[in-house]
């Protein structure tokens, strides 16, 4: 209906401007005939004055304009509309016949027996408008008469009128049929839409195997196979969602396992059974652990998953800076501090960054340096953490952040299950952030989660805007992958871009 209301919209539209535009294109051309057929007439009386005989006496009419007009008015019938007028002094005006008798009109003919000079205008009477052309008959160097030729315009007006209206609703029906005959047109294009809205109710999980038939090459075929790849998209989520039960299954039937292996060879030493039991207990857990994470990561996709509220940035910086040196023997330093207020959640925020810092510990060894900064620049708030650990392999700087996933460095905490970087991604994603790791094998790695500006309220630091202008890691001496700070300098970690 949207489209057929469009459609006959601009169909209307089109048709009565082009029904304007004839009828003022017929009426232009009616006022030209007019003006070409009064100055015609004008023309013959002029030159049947300058060369005619006077069909009486055989000479030449001279100044008899009497004769003249006489001889002009018994030769020239006028033409559809047209009268002429004769008004010679000493005589009574005289015409031909006329809708209106403009002879009637004292003023009028005495204005048009004074006349010079050759007058056109437009006269307005009861029987329409009137065009007219008042030529001047001189004798003796005065005016002896004065010829008038009148046009009554109104009929042929009127027909035009007629023409435009009769076109108008010979239009308005061939409209009517043009929109029956789209409508049916209508149906047929837009039947592949319903082949997709039904295609998409068959559609269940799991069985994704119908696509739609593509014809052609217009809208409607690309539209068959956006449609066509978006079911691709969903087979291949269901397919990783499959592959990710399967993985959970594996990850805790192994503490399972283990836990029921040492509880079947369990026995009466007492010695024995406190090792079983703690061996029990650290297993169990890490299943615990690992069950929460889970449920962290299946309530991340719920909206209530994050209670925001303002956050005093450097507060926060500093809560989750002095929770971070407790997690392991390491240089812990904390960098430049933006100020400001950014609006988070705490308890997620402060969980994912902690993730970030266990991640560090996991892949640093005792005595090597761990940095948590924090900038607010004009794309946003910045928070990050470095290390000088062995770095991610290029190969594994993706991965690393899906569910389950081990990257190729096997130095990690026993009970790791592969989803904290997974967790640190979808609470970053719930803020609208995203995380940007720049790592280099045997240098270090630097995890900034990037949330954007329309959630923060703030000024940007000095050293933010230092970074943006004239950042020089080159001659400032910070080699690629090290994220040195010359604080000296109030300058933030480098980045390449």
């Amino acid at each position: 209906m949207r489209i057929l209301g469009w459609y006959v919209l601009l169909l209307f539209g089109a048709i009565a401007v082009g029904l304007l535009l004839q009828r003022e294109a017929l009426l232009q051309r009616l006022d030209s005939q007019v003006s070409e057929s009064l100055i015609q007439e004008a023309e013959e009386l002029d030159t049947l004055a300058r060369n005619g005989v006077n069909p009486e006496t055989g000479e030449p009419f001279g100044d008899d304009v009497a004769a003249i007009l006489d001889t002009f008015l018994n030769r020239n019938l006028p033409n559809e509309g047209e009268v002429f007028l004769s008004l010679v002094r000493g005589q009574g005006p005289t015409s031909t016949s006329s809708p209106e008798p403009l002879i009637d009109d004292e003023a009028l003919t005495a204005r048009w027996s004074a006349l010079t000079e050759s007058e056109a205008g437009e006269l307005s009477t009861p029987s329409g408008p009137v065009r007219y052309l008042a030529v001047p008959l001189e004798s003796g160097g005065e005016t002896a008469a004065t010829f008038v030729i009148a046009d009554f315009v109104a009929e042929r007006q009127d027909r035009i009128d007629s023409a435009v209206i009769l076109t108008a609703l010979v239009l308005l029906v061939s409209l009517l049929l043009a929109t029956g005959a789209a409508w049916f047109v209508a149906g047929r294009i837009l039947r592949p839409v319903h082949e997709v809205t039904n295609t998409a109710r068959t559609i269940t999980e799991g069985a994704f195997g119908k696509r739609i038939p593509v014809r052609g090459d217009d809208e409607i075929a690309e539209l068959a196979r956006s449609f066509n790849a978006m079911v691709d998209r969903l087979e291949v989520a269901f397919d990783t969602q499959r592959t990710f039960i399967s993985d959970a299954g594996h990850e805790l039937r192994t503490p399972i396992t283990i836990i029921s292996g040492h509880l079947e060879m369990l026995g009466d030493d007492p010695e024995e059974r406190a090792d079983t039991m703690a061996i029990v207990n650290d297993e169990l857990h890490r299943m615990a652990r690992m069950v929460d994470d889970l449920l962290l990561l299946a309530r991340s996709e719920i909206p209530d998953f994050l209670q925001l509220e303002p956050l005093d940035l450097p507060g926060l910086v500093h809560d989750v800076f002095a929770k971070c040196t407790a997690l392991g023997d390491r240089d812990w330093t904390l960098d430049s501090t933006a100020q400001g207020t950014i609006v988070a959640d705490r308890q997620r925020l402060t969980q994912a960054l902690l993730n970030l810092a266990r991640n560090a510990v996991g892949h640093t060894q005792s005595g090597q340096n761990i940095t948590v900064g924090s900038t607010h620049d004009l794309a946003g708030v910045r928070i990050w953490v470095s290390d000088d650990g062995t770095g991610v392999a290029p190969v594994d700087r993706e991965r690393i952040f899906e569910r389950f996933a081990r990257g190729s460095d096997r130095r990690r905490s026993a009970d790791g299950a592969g989803l904290g970087l997974a967790i640190v991604s979808a609470i970053v994603a719930a803020h609208g952030g995203r995380i940007e790791l720049v790592s280099e094998l045997g240098v270090g790695s630097q995890f900034t989660l990037l949330l954007p500006s329309g959630q923060s309220v703030g000024r940007p630091d000095r050293s933010t805007l230092t970074d943006h202008f004239a950042r020089d890691p080159v001659s400032a001496g910070a080699a690629p992958g090290r994220f040195t700070v010359d604080t000296a300098r109030e300058d933030i970690p480098w980045q390449p871009s």
